[in-house]
Formats: structure tokens, C-alpha cells, sequence
């Protein structure tokens, strides 16, 4: 297979302590289940997880060869959203499915004109920026929102009752 380190067990921020190296990774590379990373010190590792996983900062993954790394979000290319109404404004990113990282006084999303032009005219103020991207994760309990059927076709449970 490789004779890289292997990293299959992931533990959550504030659920493991030690020393650590890092792997710095934007928000899209953050969401992963196999892929061959590099610490920032440079040393070649291979993530294989069990099911694709949002990895969060400050999370840290267990090679097998005892070894720690944490997860640290990477500067990205970001669109900074203010105004009077942040409610409103959340609610129309949201309503369109776009990551969202929330904070008190304004909004940060990945960078898209599309969004930018339509914020504009809802009188937000947005200017871009570089800094982590960390938006909120997903409803019900997920880490990234998905374009997927919610409709009861699409899972496979039973509510104890007819549909």
C-alpha cells in the first residue's frame, strides 16, 4: 500500500492533548476521507478514514505510528459580509446553501460573485478578505451541507408510523 505514516483515527478538538504536529488545510480540503497530506514541517502522511469526515481546527489525527497531528484552518480567500440586518442577510445565504461562518458583526463566506452581487443589492457592505474559513456545520448534526433529497425517500429508518 505505502510506506507513508497512516492516519485512520481522528479525535475531536479537546479530546486529546500532547504534542502535535500540523497539517494546515483550507475548508474544502478539510472535507476528506483518503487523501495523502504533508505537515507543515513537511513530513508526507495518508489520511484514511473509515467515511468522509469534516475535519474542524483543532482536531487531531493519530498516525499509526503514534504520532499526533492537528488540524489548523489555512488563510482563504474570503468574502466578508456586513449590514444593519445580518438576520436577513444569513437567511439568504442559508437559503441558497452556502457555507456561513457566523460572528458578531458580520459574516464570512467563500468567495462568489453570484452571492457578492446579490448581497450588494440587499444593502450589505462586502469587501474580500483572506483569513480561516470556519463556517457553521450543517442541520442535523452534520458537518457540511449537502445538495441531497430530504424527503423520506430519502433515508432508510422508520418513523413508527405510515407515509
Amino acid at each position: 500500500m505505502t510506506d507513508l505514516p497512516l492516519a485512520q483515527t481522528l479525535y475531536r478538538a479537546g479530546h486529546w492533548s500532547g504534542d502535535a504536529a500540523t497539517v494546515t488545510l483550507d475548508y474544502d480540503a478539510r472535507f476528506l476521507r483518503r487523501k495523502r497530506l504533508v505537515t507543515d514541517d513537511g513530513t508526507p502522511f495518508v489520511v484514511d478514514l473509515e467515511q468522509t469526515t469534516s475535519l474542524n481546527p483543532g482536531d487531531a489525527l493519530a498516525l499509526n505510528d503514534g504520532r499526533l497531528v492537528a488540524v489548523a484552518a489555512a488563510d482563504e480567500p474570503v468574502l466578508i459580509v456586513t449590514g444593519e440586518n445580518l438576520a436577513r442577510l444569513a437567511w439568504h445565504i442559508g437559503n441558497r446553501h452556502t457555507p456561513c461562518q457566523v460572528e458578531t458583526g458580520r459574516l464570512l463566506i467563500q468567495r462568489d460573485p453570484v452571492i457578492a452581487h446579490m448581497l450588494a443589492h440587499l444593502d450589505a457592505t462586502v469587501t474580500e478578505g483572506q483569513e480561516p474559513f470556519t463556517p457553521e456545520g450543517g442541520a442535523y448534526g452534520h458537518g457540511r451541507t449537502h445538495a441531497h433529497e430530504h424527503g423520506h425517500s430519502a433515508h432508510d429508518h422508520s418513523h413508527g408510523h405510515a407515509h
